[in-house]
């Protein structure tokens, strides 16, 4: 029971990290929260056909078919995250002066929320598969005990959701002032997280050299099976051990977005002032 507590804490608590982050980032884009709900239901359908087809996943690539899938979807959902920053530096303006007013419309704000729909049903999507095969890992090699496994999966789904509500909670009360550059902040380091753990899966499927792996070991000051150790995995995807590629991911993710949003906001003043 323990163990399916952890392993569903885990991977729940990365998922509703995201999505608390993403829902406190897009609160004044109206229709955000109609998207967020239907990009779960999706993700969380699409966990369900991942558990129908268990066995078929674990077999492609010879055996690695779910590292390969966890690198493509953290893949796209890095490419959604860029966007949705970049998209945020131009009109995070337009949101902020209209952020009282409870019908909020600016241009462009259909695909964004649109965007907002592929953000969570990506992140949902890659938790649930992977827990999906974790417990059925853990029922392959246990006999009996699924009411415990069940008892521990709900303890660690409950406390997962609080923790990632709480951040939420939290979000909401930041100052306007500061509230979209706090978020984009969250966004950015959640998106070079994601590029490094993709990089992480690439490397255990020999698709990528490690470059120095590790580069250094943390794991007895920090280990990562931790509290602390799990947030910080879920916010900027910390790794104990991590292999050179992955800091290599991550600094390329962290500047290209962070250049995309600074174009973005330079082409806005621009074209406001023209």
């Amino acid at each position: 029971m323990f163990g399916t507590a952890i392993i569903v804490f885990r991977e729940v608590l990365e998922a509703s990290i995201i999505i608390g982050i993403i829902a406190a980032a897009t609160r004044n884009i109206a229709g955000s929260r109609l998207w967020l709900v239907a990009g779960l239901l999706a993700g969380l359908s699409g966990a369900g056909m991942v558990a129908v087809f268990t066995d078929v996943i674990g077999a492609l690539a010879s055996g690695l078919g779910q590292e390969i899938m966890n690198a493509s979807v953290l893949g796209i959902a890095v490419l959604m995250l860029a966007w949705h920053n970049i998209w945020m530096s131009s009109h995070g303006a337009a949101l902020a002066a209209n952020a009282r007013s409870a019908g909020c419309e600016i241009r462009d704000g259909r695909r964004a929320c649109s965007v907002l729909f592929l953000i969570v049903g990506l992140a949902v999507l890659r938790e649930g598969s992977e827990t999906v095969l974790f417990l059925y890992g853990i029922a392959a090699s246990e006999s009996g005990g699924r009411s415990s496994m069940m008892v521990g999966g709900l303890i660690g789904m409950s406390l997962g959701i609080a923790v990632g509500y709480t951040i939420y909670a939290g979000l909401l009360r930041v100052s306007l002032r500061w509230f979209f550059s706090t978020t984009s902040v969250l966004v950015l380091m959640l998106a070079a997280g994601m590029a490094s753990q993709a990089a992480h899966f690439l490397i255990q499927a020999d698709l990528l050299p490690g470059l120095a792996a590790p580069l250094w070991d943390t794991s007895s000051a920090l280990p990562q099976n931790g509290l602390p150790g799990m947030l910080l995995h879920s916010l900027i995807g910390y790794d104990a051990r991590p292999a050179g590629m992955q800091l290599v991911f991550f600094v390329a993710v962290l500047l290209a977005i962070t250049l995309g949003m600074k174009w973005a906001a330079r082409s806005q003043r621009v074209t406001a002032q023209s």
